[in-house]
């Protein structure tokens, strides 16, 4: 307990103008903080704004090219400047930890999850000590090693933590997988823990866990620099604030000071940005509502109508795994249905179905009144203009070799549009969702996170579906493009009166976009509802549950 305390008041890690640039191009300019041990520094900001490349100088994984002048970088008393290779490995693991967004990039796909924790282990040599702490000194044995692989996946929360440790990455969930990485990076007990966005793309439930065990880890004293784009979170887990914004902090204080009283006019846009605290119809990015949004109707036609829907797997055993149970819903023209639940409640399978990837075992699917699921490959092939869908990484779902007027005209095919007339068409397309035609010759790779998005839904406007399926459409975007690609989807449909079927973890985003929801576990529908319905007066426990995890900034600041 004298550690700990001690350990709160110690300064742990300085920087002090530093400065950061890759080719000539400055993308840190001047930037300053402190963090003390058993507090969490959250640095927020745009893809872009330099966050991560400003706490990766920490751990010195800025790459060859960076070129980095600093008044101060230190760490425990230690100048971190100029450090060579072999100096920055006995440092990371052992005094600093890192926790990437990408668990299934950043763990070995060879190895077991626990040959990788406890390789984590003996790298540093580390041996139990007296004051519950790993010191380091001495050789583990390889049963005290597996001891505490197990010890380490109970403390973040893995369950059956012994069968775990023995399966390989890609056999576990998402949440499983990033818990994993955070046990490995907590192994040593490091003083500081970077956590670039831990919990991004992460179910409400799972992420609320992560943030637990972050928690835990600055309660004992270990302190936590946390990079996140979701401000919700950063309300959740931070002491202090740093806003950057084009390589320079504009903004610092404490939580509340900056998410509540805001003082940069930056900072109060992403505040603005942020979906849940906006109704459905109001754009996020003015306040305004949505142009031209139909009136409520009665009489609308079903864009989708799917009764007892039912579809199982076969499982590495040999037995039979249901993965959708007697789901149904109907999904009118010019309305968003929202479809919410962790991993692995059938939501993705679901929407698999609607889109004819996926033949359910039994029950059925309409689509604009006409038997859709039970249609052969062939004769679903001439309706599929009816029909689109938008990825959450349009990144993988592109030809990297093709350039934005390939992507489009190719999806204009189908719809027999070509030469002059699918030129035009492209043009249209890229205006509707907010491009000038000098993005025609672009590449995917060329483009930003936002801009490729925007693309996706181009493409899936192309053949004038509809229905469009959004699949985390916006989970992996920053909160202020979040909020523009979210106003650009009201907008199209408020114009189009396309039907929007989107699945997101968000419940913020689900909330700000559905008129009605579905909320699935285990393959089952557990709530189905008006959204005002479902989220102001929840009727099933696990949607009480749900809700309660969410982390909302207003929630976390009450008090503060």
């Amino acid at each position: 307990m004298t550690d700990t305390v001690e350990r709160t008041r110690t300064r742990l890690a300085e920087v002090r103008d530093l400065r950061i640039s890759f080719d000539d191009h400055e993308v840190v300019k001047g930037v300053s903080f402190g963090i003390d041990a058993g507090e969490c520094l959250a640095i927020v900001g745009e893809s872009g704004s330099g966050k991560s490349v400003t706490a990766r100088t920490l751990i010195g994984l800025t790459g060859d090219r960076a070129h980095i002048e600093a008044d101060t970088v230190t760490f425990d008393g230690r100048s971190l400047l100029g450090l060579d290779d072999r100096q920055w490995r006995r440092i990371r693991g052992r005094d600093i930890g890192f926790v990437l967004q990408d668990a299934l990039v950043s763990l070995d796909q060879l190895r077991t999850v626990g040959g990788e924790i406890g390789e984590a282990i003996s790298t540093h040599s580390a041996t139990r000590s007296g004051n519950g702490f790993w010191s380091r000194a001495g050789l583990v044995q390889r049963a005290v090693r597996e001891e505490r692989v197990v010890e380490l996946l109970d403390l973040v929360g893995v369950p059956e933590s012994r069968v775990r440790a023995r399966q390989r990455p890609h056999e576990l969930s998402g949440g499983l997988r990033q818990r994993a990485l955070i046990a490995s990076a907590i192994a040593n007990d490091p003083k500081l823990v970077i956590a670039d966005e831990p919990t991004t793309a992460l179910d409400a439930t799972v992420q609320a866990q992560i943030l637990d065990v972050l928690r835990e880890a600055k309660e004992r004293g270990n302190a936590v620099i946390l990079i996140s784009h979701d401000l919700a979170v950063v309300a959740r887990l931070a002491d202090r604030v740093a806003v950057m914004r084009d390589g320079e902090i504009v903004e610092s204080g404490t939580t509340a000071q900056v998410l509540s009283r805001p003082e940069h006019d930056y900072t109060r846009r992403l505040l603005d940005s942020v979906p849940s605290r906006a109704s459905k119809g109001t754009l996020l990015t003015s306040g305004a509502q949505v142009s031209g949004t139909p009136d409520d109707r009665s009489d609308r036609p079903l864009a989708i109508r799917a009764r007892d829907l039912v579809k199982s797997y076969t499982g590495p055993d040999g037995s039979e795994r249901p993965a959708v149970r007697g789901v149904g819903f109907d999904l009118e023209a010019g309305k968003t249905l929202g479809i919410v639940g962790e991993s692995g409640s059938g939501k993705t399978t679901t929407a698999r179905m609607v889109l004819g990837l996926t033949t359910p075992d039994s029950g059925s699917i309409e689509l604009n009144g006409h038997a859709w699921s039970t249609l052969s490959d062939a004769q679903r092939r001439r309706s599929r203009d009816q029909i689109s869908v938008i990825y959450q990484d349009p990144l993988s779902s592109f030809d990297p070799r093709w350039n934005v007027q390939r992507i489009l005209r190719d999806s204009l095919r189908p719809s027999g549009v070509r030469g002059v007339e699918a030129d035009r068409r492209v043009s249209e397309l890229l205006d509707q969702v907010g491009l000038s035609d000098a993005y025609r010759l672009r590449h995917p790779l060329q483009l930003s996170g936002g801009q490729r998005q925007r693309v996706a839904i181009a493409r899936a406007l192309a053949p004038e579906p509809s229905v469009i399926v959004c699949d985390e459409p916006v989970s992996a975007l920053d909160v202020s493009i979040q909020a523009r690609v979210l106003d650009l989807l009201a907008t199209l449909q408020a114009e189009t009166g396309v039907a929007l079927l989107f699945i997101s973890h968000d419940l913020g985003v689900i909330h700000h976009v559905s008129d009605d929801i579905l909320v699935m576990k285990d393959g089952e529908t557990v709530e189905h509802g008006p959204a005002d319905s479902v989220f102001g007066n929840p009727t099933h426990p696990y949607t009480a549950e749900l809700l309660a995890a969410v982390p909302t900034i207003e929630a976390n600041l009450v008090g503060a």
